[in-house]
């Protein structure tokens, strides 16, 4: 009899421990780890993905921002949790609802963060090392402060996108051209002004309590941000594909034609984001059927003016 009071104290922090564990996992966000799939663009837009070294590179290269990505998720939720607590939704974040405590989120934080770094150290090339480091750096700084900065915030999240592709090009030895970056860049600042914007228009009446940074745009304001970020991406986009196509043969003609998906593609997130979505640009991009055939034909495209040339 004495027994069983012990056993269910066992049972429960057995219990305890699992939830907090897979609290752990969730807060690292595995739906986000899409985004670090960046560091595949610059090796596939030169052809040499198929390229076994050049594919264990960028594998390692995904792996490591992974890792970084999810220390830094793990991170800013410690940091956010008594806003997160306030939202509609956040407050169901384990760290926010206290299901796992505040020291195992930041040590956990602190080893998925050097794990990143150990393995770029010692399986990568040291220029994508200073770009994971950089990337480490810059979302350590926007979880402390530049969060809360109007304009700096916008622009800090997609410079992680964009060092998440140039680390991608760096680990495999890729050149990296000019239009690429401002096709990553102005990309990545057209979805956070996206998200900014679909977040201010879904909790206007308590902006300050949720995201204070959002109670200093307007609107007006992230539409303009949106269109001039759009109009820029499709332009380079389609000065990109020119500029590649005079290295193809070929699959000159096939490149060419992916500017007609792409530049649909873009029209199409913008809509749905008038429409009121786009708080979450990974499940708006994996879950509209129209996005995902607009993906898939460009990715053929795209990828049969390679193989083709």
């Amino acid at each position: 009899m004495s027994a069983r009071p012990g056993a269910a104290l066992a049972s429960t922090r057995a219990g305890r421990l699992a939830n907090a564990a897979l609290g752990v996992l969730l807060s690292c966000r595995p739906k986000q780890w899409t985004k670090n799939a960046l560091v595949f663009a610059a090796p596939m837009a030169a052809g040499s993905i198929v390229l076994w070294p050049v594919l264990r590179a960028t594998l390692l290269t995904l792996v490591a921002f992974v890792l970084a990505s999810s220390s830094t998720y793990l991170l800013n939720d410690v940091l956010d949790r008594h806003r997160d607590a306030l939202h509609p939704t956040k407050r169901y974040r384990p760290i926010a609802a206290g299901i796992v405590p505040v020291p195992v989120a930041f040590v956990a934080s602190l080893l998925l963060g050097a794990s990143s770094i150990l393995l770029a150290l010692t399986e990568l090339n040291l220029a994508t090392v200073a770009v994971l480091t950089s990337y480490v750096a810059l979302t350590l700084a926007y979880s402390l402060r530049l969060k809360h900065e109007p304009i700096l915030d916008i622009g800090v999240v997609a410079a992680g996108f964009v060092l998440r592709a140039v680390a991608g090009g760096l680990a495999a030895h890729v050149f990296i051209s000019h239009y690429f970056l401002l096709v990553a860049g102005f990309g990545a600042l057209f979805l956070v002004a996206s998200k900014r914007y679909a977040e201010l228009n879904r909790q206007s009446a308590d902006a300050q309590a949720t995201r204070r940074v959002l109670a200093t745009y307007s609107p007006g304001f992230l539409n303009l941000t949106r269109t001039l970020a759009a109009t820029t991406t499709v332009v380079t986009y389609c000065f990109w594909a020119f500029e590649r196509a005079t290295q193809l043969h070929d699959g000159r003609l096939l490149l060419g034609l992916s500017i007609a998906p792409f530049t649909l593609a873009v029209l199409r997130y913008a809509l749905l984001v008038e429409h009121g979505h786009g708080e979450a640009p990974e499940d708006l991009l994996l879950e509209d059927r129209a996005m995902l055939a607009l993906g898939g034909l460009w990715f053929l495209l795209v990828a049969g003016s390679i193989l083709v040339a």
